[in-house]
């Protein structure tokens, strides 16, 4: 039983490792708190709900439309509300402010819209079949979760590391006002960024929906909670951080759930929070804010 334990871990973790991933991408090099983060999230489960239900597509071909499809909203979103905010003093503060407002009037809408109740993505939309290794069960919803995870942090990872593209991403996140001076376009690099994590977001909608086979409008609101958390243990703006964080917030809460009372999960996730910021408040990475994209 621990060793499904452990694996379930992993794949909740891996989900929250790609939200925060998104979340501390653009905190890194925008340096804004943007709170519609979460909004993302929602928007990409609905659109790959509508791909699915409505057009009948395979959900291998609605993941990564949905994902794009909830990088480029991100896109509209961020560069209505972000772009007059980052020059400032204070810009964390008010960009809390700001997207704090925006994402409940978003959350509003999209529930006027499509109305509270949870949806469901339709019968067969995933295979049902399991593969069982050494007594350990693995569904074909949780080897897509794993399997995109995977691929989109390593693309992620590589983005960052071996392209210009990267290397410009960096630099903005380093000194903007250099790279600028450089001769990187700043703006357009701001909208990359935008839409990286926006894809990140949704991705992880699309897969959290998959899992648990429940949509509905707030479901980013409670993610982002756990966003917090993972960012702030890990390192707020360290990648690397966010990654690791993720993984270990996974594998406590399905250990806690398992193994002590489900009803206990947020409290222990919490309360690591609370001894992080008591004991090492720049995270476990030990980076100061703003420091690594």
């Amino acid at each position: 039983m621990l060793a499904q334990q452990m694996v379930n871990g992993v794949l909740l973790g891996a989900t929250y490792a790609l939200f925060a991933l998104g979340f501390t991408l653009i905190f890194g090099v925008l340096r804004v708190i943007n709170l519609t983060y979460g909004f993302y999230f929602s928007a990409g489960a609905f659109i790959a709900l509508y791909l699915t239900r409505v057009l009948g597509l395979n959900i291998v071909l609605a993941l990564p439309l949905g994902t794009i499809a909830a990088g480029l909203v991100a896109v509209a979103m961020d560069s209505l509300l972000l772009p007059r905010l980052r020059h400032r003093r204070t810009a964390e503060l008010d960009s809390l402010m700001v997207t704090l407002g925006a994402v409940l009037a978003l959350y509003s809408i999209m529930t006027a819209w499509l109305g509270p109740d949870i949806r469901r993505f339709p019968p067969g939309t995933i295979s049902a079949d399991a593969l069982e290794i050494l007594g350990v069960r693995l569904t074909a919803a949780e080897g897509l979760i794993l399997l995109a995870s995977f691929v989109l942090v390593a693309a992620l990872m590589a983005l960052m590391k071996f392209t210009r593209l990267g290397l410009a991403i960096r630099a903005l996140a380093e000194k903007p006002d250099a790279a600028g001076l450089m001769g990187i376009n700043v703006p357009a690099t701001s909208r990359i960024v935008s839409f990286l994590s926006g894809a990140l977001a949704g991705a992880g909608g699309i897969l959290i929906g998959l899992n648990f086979n429940a949509i509905q409008p707030y479901m980013g609101e409670s993610m982002m909670l756990r966003g917090f958390v993972v960012i702030i243990v890990g390192g707020m703006g360290d990648s690397r951080g966010a990654l690791v964080a993720g993984l270990a917030l996974g594998i406590i809460e399905v250990l806690t759930a398992g193994y002590i009372d489900s009803g206990l999960k947020e409290t222990v996730a919490f309360a690591i929070l609370v001894v992080v910021l008591w004991t090492r408040p720049q995270g476990l990475f030990g980076r100061a804010v703003g420091q690594r994209a």
